[in-house]
């Protein structure tokens, strides 16, 4: 203000300096010319001295009154100044308060006063007045920036001058509402997928069908009207769906009960139904949000079906639903186009390679070797990476059993290996997984990013890489080694068949990831397994393969031995902080608390070889989505066989936040099934 004030002054003072520095000048002149007039003429000189005290008269009279002027001027512009200044801190819609340091209020303006009531305020303690307020300001005490705080049912920008102990409160609100009311008027888009629709009405007679497609339209429209959104149906099994976020809202805290809903009621006729839905939010570009929202449809049938998944460009997905297992819809008809495709796609690479995640297992191996198989009989050359640090028992037996065929072991490589034999021509394809972080070597990738392939049968993740040239994930599929096993029927027939040692590892594949054949089975599993068997793999063989391990026997008994019960039926086994397992006993453990009576769900907690990480195993027989509690951690899986690693956490840290998840996730279905009593 002050600096304001100045700078109008200005022109002022500068006016009265220009007219003292012209009459200073003229009087100057005037006295000089005088002089010289007494030495012309004594009667010139005498005349001109009169007029020049006439003139300077006049001049010191005419600046006494511009000063005087000036003065006044100054005077007035200085106390409407100040007096401007007091009523703006009084009157000014900005709430003020002076505090001391006890953080007793000292002066409060009257805008603030009416936030505080009628009460008296001054030298009171601001926590005894108001004590939100007084949270309030002392957790914003340490920000320079003004922040945005509500306080009551308003919303405010506060800034403090923690120096001098003032607190300015702008009231915002209305700005805010309008804010929240345009934040609410976002719009998402959605597409919904009825799962299996076509396997079931394949059955049906045409007036079940109508039944069916009435009561389906019918709930969703009914939906669809309850949170205000618009719903159209594209096509038997599509329908796409605009919404407002605020619904969005609305709909996540009722966690999608629609799913649940219409799975139920049509299963008790028989005909059980499921959905898929993908939405897209937080965009203005509506191409971009039906593109987004098609990708998230993806995501969740990748995932299985019977989920949702909601996720911006910019946010990770959050999903819901999945709680039941993914069903059957593979057909001949697909596996025989993905065949076709693979052929289509090694035959425009120089070679190709394979590989599994970083720590191979029976099923990820097998994979391997069948792929590699099938690029031989396309003419191609195939190496399999294999890190072959800390493998597990079986996985080293086949390797060694692999030596005894030299047709096969010089292609089985490490990750550096792969440096000098990659080229920009090759084809990587990843099987048993689709997480990039995942894979056995992360380099190798890199290098072939944009000529990748993935064939798995596990979930799809929110970690995928982008724009793979081919993806084949079956999530319904016991195993990848069962996908890779159907593509056989489909190669050329004038080839080398597949041999002993290659059928013999994917049948162990599949022996170990259906816990031979009791987990996980459909009928496709045992036509892949009769397929192998017909072409040479030796069951006596997978079994000596399979053999466990002395010292593993005796881990996975102790681990089991610390049994402890977090919820009824579901079993939580720890092992020492000071202790490494291999993942493998730590997961043939949670595989063996499944055969007890009474456990539904199992955990087996380890700290895993690298002494790094904490490793969980979970499993379930279907009751339980162990899925959904492993992601939140940061893993993943199946609905029934998930598992994460957690770094910088110890066993009991670890053990305190899985209890904390499985609270968390398994505590809405509780109060459900309250309520429903």
């Amino acid at each position: 203000m002050k600096k304001l004030f100045s700078q109008n002054l200005l022109p002022v003072f500068l006016q009265n300096n220009r007219l003292r520095l012209v009459s200073a000048s003229l009087i100057i002149l005037a006295s000089v010319g005088i002089i010289l007039a007494f030495f012309i003429n004594f009667i010139l000189g005498l005349f001109l001295f009169v007029l020049f005290v006439a003139l300077v008269s006049t001049t010191f009279y005419a600046i006494d009154t511009v000063t005087k002027k000036t003065n006044r001027y100054i005077s007035d512009l200085s106390y409407r100044i100040k007096r401007g200044e007091q009523e703006a801190l009084i009157q000014m819609p900005i709430g003020i308060l002076l505090y001391n340091e006890d953080a007793e209020i000292e002066w409060t303006n009257p805008y603030l006063q009416q936030y505080l009531g009628k009460q008296e305020v001054l030298g009171k303690k601001i926590a005894t007045i108001d004590p939100e307020l007084a949270t309030l300001i002392s957790e914003n005490e340490s920000f320079d920036e003004p922040r945005n705080v509500r306080w009551g049912d308003n919303q405010f920008e506060i800034i403090i001058q923690k120096s001098i102990h003032v607190v300015y409160l702008l009231d915002i609100t209305r700005y805010a509402k309008i804010e929240d009311r345009y934040n609410d008027e976002q719009l998402a888009i959605g597409q919904i997928f009825l799962d299996n629709y076509d396997e079931i009405t394949q059955t049906m007679t045409d007036k079940d069908i109508s039944n069916l497609n009435n009561y389906v339209t019918n709930e969703l429209s009914n939906w669809a009207r309850k949170y205000g959104m618009f719903l159209k149906r594209v096509d038997d099994d599509h329908f796409f769906v605009i919404l407002y976020a605020k619904a969005l809202q609305a709909i996540e805290a009722d966690n999608f009960k629609i799913l649940d809903r219409i799975r139920e009621r049509t299963s008790k006729q028989n005909y059980p139904l499921t959905l898929s839905l993908g939405i897209a939010y937080n965009d203005t570009d509506l191409a971009k949000l039906a593109t987004l929202s098609q990708s998230n449809l993806d995501l969740a049938l990748g995932r299985g079906g019977d989920q949702v998944v909601v996720k911006s460009e910019d946010d990770p997905a959050r999903f819901y639903g999945g709680k039941t297992n993914p069903m059957e819809k593979r057909t001949r008809v697909r596996a025989r186009m993905i065949s076709q495709a693979l052929q289509e796609v090694m035959g425009q690479a120089d070679q190709v390679f394979v590989m599994g995640h970083f720590k191979p297992d029976m099923d990820s191996l097998g994979a391997c070797l069948g792929i590699r198989r099938i690029a031989a009989m396309n003419g191609k050359k195939c190496y399999v990476v294999v890190n072959q640090d800390n493998l597990h028992s079986d996985v080293q037996r086949l390797l060694d059993e692999i030596k005894r065929y030299p047709e096969i072991e010089p292609f089985i490589v490490t990750p550096e290996q792969t440096t000098d034999l990659v080229s920009e021509h090759s084809l990587l394809i990843m099987v048993d997984h689709s997480k990039p972080s995942l894979t056995t070597s992360p380099a190798l990738y890199e290098k072939l990013h944009d000529r990748t392939l993935i064939i798995d049968h596990h979930r799809r993740g929110e970690e995928f890489p982008e724009n793979p040239m081919l993806v084949y994930i079956e999530p319904y599929a016991s195993s990848t080694c069962e996908l890779i096993t159907e593509m056989f029927e489909y190669q050329p027939k004038d080839t080398e068949a597949i041999s002993k040692i290659e059928a013999t590892a994917m049948l162990a594949g599949i022996t170990v990831d259906t816990k031979s054949f009791s987990l996980r089975t459909g009928t496709r599993t045992f036509d892949a397994a009769s397929y192998l068997r017909s072409v040479g793999a030796d069951a006596v063989m997978v079994q000596r393969i399979l053999k466990e391990n002395v010292n593993n026997y005796i881990q996975k008994n102790h681990l089991i031995e610390t049994i402890k019960y977090i919820k009824p039926n579901v079993a939580l086994c720890a092992g020492e902080e000071n202790k490494t397992y291999d993942p493998v006993v730590a997961a043939q453990a949670a595989d063996t608390l499944l055969s007890l009576s009474g456990i539904n769900a199992s955990y087996v907690i380890t700290k895993r070889p690298d002494g790094k990480e904490i490793g969980i195993s979970a499993r379930s027989l279907g009751e339980v989505n162990v899925q959904v509690i492993m992601e939140k951690m940061g893993g993943g899986g199946h609905l029934s066989n998930a598992a994460t690693q957690l770094t910088g956490v110890s066993i009991d840290e670890a053990k305190q936040q899985l209890i904390d998840v499985v609270n968390e996730v398994e505590k809405p279905a509780e109060d459900a099934a309250e309520k429903s009593k």
